[in-house]
């Protein structure tokens, strides 16, 4: 029996088939060259830095603006449809982030306690408000959200429209396997 060490971090043989599934009951290897499914592997490992870079991102901006991810999701639809002179109701942003309208009426006190955003009379329905997003906030929000998806923006944009199109279905295709069942 061969001995080996088992390593954390960078180890690609955490995405390796032929490591994790050597006798290929789950992932058939027929066809594929070793180069390819070095490839692949590496590939997989790429995925992993950008999704742990994407947290790290999330969180340094969640923390920068002392909010929660549902809190944050919020503020941006909040700001877009501002931003889009759209008039953003709380029943708009209930539906946006699938809650119902008592937590979405707590995630709002929540924001106007914390001084992010204001309600204001809907323009229109009496019955109704508005919500905005104050102006300290929404430059808080372009410092770190915004600059950063300038840079992502940035990266794809130096890539070919067929290059673009093929990371496209890839990504489609990666993301359906999540809805796929599993066992």
């Amino acid at each position: 029996m061969r001995e080996t060490e088992v390593r954390g971090g960078d180890d690609p043989s955490l995405f390796d088939p032929r490591v994790l599934d050597p006798g290929q009951e789950v992932v058939s290897l027929e066809g594929i060259s070793a180069a390819d499914i070095d490839q692949v592997v590496e590939l997989l490992q790429a995925l992993r830095l950008w999704r742990e870079a994407e947290e790290r991102m999330s969180e340094a901006s969640r923390r920068y603006m002392k909010l929660g991810d549902t809190d944050m999701r919020a503020l941006r639809f909040i700001i877009v449809g501002q931003q889009n002179g759209a008039l953003v109701t709380p029943g708009s942003i209930a539906a946006h982030l699938g809650i119902s309208t008592a937590s979405t009426t707590k995630l709002l006190d929540r924001l106007a306690a914390a001084g992010h955003i204001r309600r204001l009379p809907h323009p229109s329905d009496r019955r109704s408000v508005i919500v905005e997003v104050l102006d300290e906030t929404r430059r808080a929000a372009r410092d770190s959200i915004g600059r950063s998806h300038a840079r992502r923006f940035d990266v794809a944009a130096r890539l070919t429209g067929e290059q673009r199109d093929v990371i496209i279905r890839f990504l489609r295709d990666l993301a359906a396997t999540a809805d796929e069942p599993t066992g």
